[in-house]
């Protein structure tokens, strides 16, 4: 029967042996996806250093976004807001590997990043809950999410 099908339809041989193919092994294989763990923060921004912080992200640095996406953290925003004559930043990102401690640490160790924190640290006005612990930013606790 094969031999007919190689013979007469060449293409109708293709799309059975592709058939029989998927039916073998698309449907049983799993489809592994990075877990996605989401995470926000919030700082001050000092009102005479504004101008200067945005500017410092207009033109982040190359080798500190290269460690960004090295560390496993992708679709990070950092927002502005001002209320009631304060400014503050509202930080979000996505983390997709699997030990986040250790990438933290292995970004805070990286030379490039520890001179990018030296511009943008003096910039900030941390929370009291985070001038506490000898932070900048303040963890925020997720209430809500939908994709």
């Amino acid at each position: 029967m094969m031999r007919i099908l190689k013979k007469r339809f060449p293409f109708k041989r293709f799309v059975l042996i592709g058939l029989i193919a998927l039916l073998a092994f698309g449907c049983t294989q799993e489809k592994k996806h990075a877990a996605v763990k989401r995470y926000a923060s919030i700082t001050g921004l000092k009102a005479e250093k504004l101008s200067y912080y945005k500017k410092l992200h207009a033109e982040a640095w190359p080798a500190v976004l290269q460690k960004i996406k090295e560390c496993h953290i992708q679709n990070y925003s950092i927002f502005l807001k001002e209320i009631a004559g304060e400014y503050y930043l509202f930080s979000y990102f996505e983390y997709t590997g699997t030990d986040f401690s250790s990438d933290m640490q292995r970004m805070a160790a990286d030379a490039e990043t520890q001179r990018w924190w030296k511009e943008t640290d003096p910039c900030q006005n941390p929370l009291p809950e985070a001038k506490e612990k000898s932070a900048i930013w303040s963890d925020m606790t997720e209430v809500f999410h939908t994709d």
